[in-house]
């Protein structure tokens, strides 16, 4: 009987190991606490003998991407090897067209996956449209983070290619710096010129980057299973999978709760990626700055996906001529860097629309600069506050085209977006406010909540988090606790996976 049941518990304890593609491994699930603390314990044993922690370190990395995507870990390790190989023979060759050759490899075996992957069905799709017969989406899965590890082994072959950085000697290296577990599915994509030199470095975790990971961890937390998962399965999932259903009241609330749980989705994540790189002893660059404080569309980037914008801008843009060849030049420049950083998002028209629509507003915005420059009303107090109004009502309507799948060039108006933009300007019933508030007051509450947190002034957040670094250490692992209670007690629905996994 005993042995029947150590039998039970051991499958049971393998079948939780195993990769599941119902629950993909994430920050927020309990299983990932527990493995975490378990990793802990090994990783502080090995705190002073490097080449062990960095395979420690290594080995659980591919089983998280494993987690994630099962087999596919194959392809982290093909694109590493790579780029690695790619790398070294670039940074012996003094030929500047074997160079070229080599570099042009690297972006064809790492664009080549990312496209067989996730735009085949999408081509497919397009040709089927202009009339090409016999063509049928293929059976593709999309491994989780796969846009993610290819942009950043590639800003290696890049920089060493533009003699930024030398090739490292070490695959190991390399390796741990690709795979790293933290920012390996969903960012933020990380430089090598910044994490490469805190690899070989003697492993170092103050008392102060305890208390900020400890910080970034609980924030992110609230942020991701508190604001985003609750107001996402209670309300705003509910809007956008039938807009039909509701009012223009309800819909133009569910937009402006999708603005929040998307920043309070990715955020959330980047935020414990910030804070778990921090308890090992790496530092990560902020990945978000309160996006919706933006004064303007190109405040907006500057402060949306850090990561992502700003590997745009010095892989795509200034390699496109960026602003070196007129101002015309330097618009198309921006829209085609926005056009493929809607793509980047996803395979699908509503993203490429969504990318263009931000290449044009940005396009627009140099415009405006060039021709307001020196205009004494343009920094007044009102009108910043009406250019961020402004802002965040052009990314909240850029949002609705973002999370319509439905979306369709041909057959616009029975899509998502057509029945959210008709609900809001046609039959928009403000009366029902007051029974809209009974209704879903919780989450009205938690939306409420959720933007008086992200418009709290930078010096007030920053105090917070001077007191909080000061607490005794063991009160940063009461805060985690409490945190895990009250995410456990309004849950309603199983841990919802990351927005941009799928990215």
């Amino acid at each position: 009987m005993m042995a029947q049941a150590n039998t039970g518990f051991f499958d049971a304890l393998l079948q939780q190991l195993a990769y599941d593609e119902k629950t993909p491994m994430i920050f927020s699930s309990g299983l990932f606490f527990w493995l975490f603390a378990a990793f802990m314990v090994g990783y502080a044993l090995l705190q002073r003998k490097n080449t062990s922690r960095l395979v420690y370190v290594l080995a659980f990395s591919y089983y998280f991407y494993y987690k994630s995507s099962g087999t596919y870990f194959f392809l982290l390790a093909l694109v590493t090897c790579s780029d690695f190989v790619i790398a070294n023979y670039m940074g012996r060759m003094k030929n500047r067209v074997g160079r070229k050759l080599l570099v042009a490899l690297s972006l064809l075996v790492d664009l080549g996956i990312l496209g067989y992957f996730k735009y085949t069905n999408f081509l497919l799709e397009i040709l089927g449209d202009l009339g090409w017969e016999g063509l049928h989406s293929m059976d593709i899965f999309l491994p989780v983070g796969i846009s993610f590890f290819t942009f950043q082994s590639l800003s290696y072959t890049i920089d060493v290619y533009r003699r930024k950085i030398r090739p490292l000697d070490s695959l190991l290296d390399y390796a741990f710096y690709v795979s790293f577990f933290p920012q390996l599915v969903a960012g933020p994509i990380v430089r090598a010129s910044d994490f490469i030199p805190q690899i070989r470095r003697p492993l170092t975790v103050t008392r102060e980057m305890v208390g900020m990971g400890f910080w970034f961890i609980i924030t992110g937390l609230f942020k991701k299973a508190v604001i985003s998962d609750y107001i996402a399965a209670n309300f705003v999932d509910r809007i956008f999978a039938d807009p039909t259903l509701y009012s223009g009241l309800e819909s133009l609330l569910g937009v402006y709760g999708y603005a929040l749980q998307i920043y309070c989705d990715f955020s959330g994540y980047s935020d414990m990626a910030i804070g778990i790189a921090l308890l090992m002893g790496f530092h990560f660059n902020i990945n978000f700055n309160s996006p919706y404080k933006a004064v303007s569309i190109t405040d907006f980037w500057r402060r949306w996906h850090i990561s992502l914008s700003t590997w745009l801008r010095d892989y795509l843009y200034i390699s496109l001529g960026g602003n070196r060849h007129g101002k015309v030049r330097q618009y198309i420049n921006l829209f085609l860097t926005m056009f493929l950083g809607g793509l980047w998002h996803g395979a699908a028209w509503n993203f490429v629309l969504w990318g263009s629509m931000h290449g044009i507003a940005l396009a627009v915005h140099k415009q405006w600069m060039s021709v307001t420059k020196g205009r004494r009303w343009v920094s007044t107090r009102w009108w910043r506050v009406a250019s961020v109004l402004l802002t965040f009502h052009f990314v909240l309507f850029a949002w609705i085209l973002f999370r319509d799948s439905t979306f369709s060039l041909s057959a616009f108006s029975t899509t998502k977006t057509s029945t959210i933009l008709s609900n809001i300007f046609t039959n928009f019933h403000p009366e029902l406010f007051m029974g809209v508030v009974e209704g879903y007051w919780k989450v009205l509450a938690f939306i409420v909540v959720g933007f008086i947190l992200h418009f709290v002034p930078d010096r007030t957040e920053q105090r917070c988090k001077t007191a909080f670094v000061k607490w005794p250490t063991w009160t940063y692992c009461v805060a985690l606790v409490l945190i895990v209670i009250f995410v456990i007690q309004i849950k309603s629905s199983d841990v919802q996976p990351f927005i941009y996994f799928q990215f």
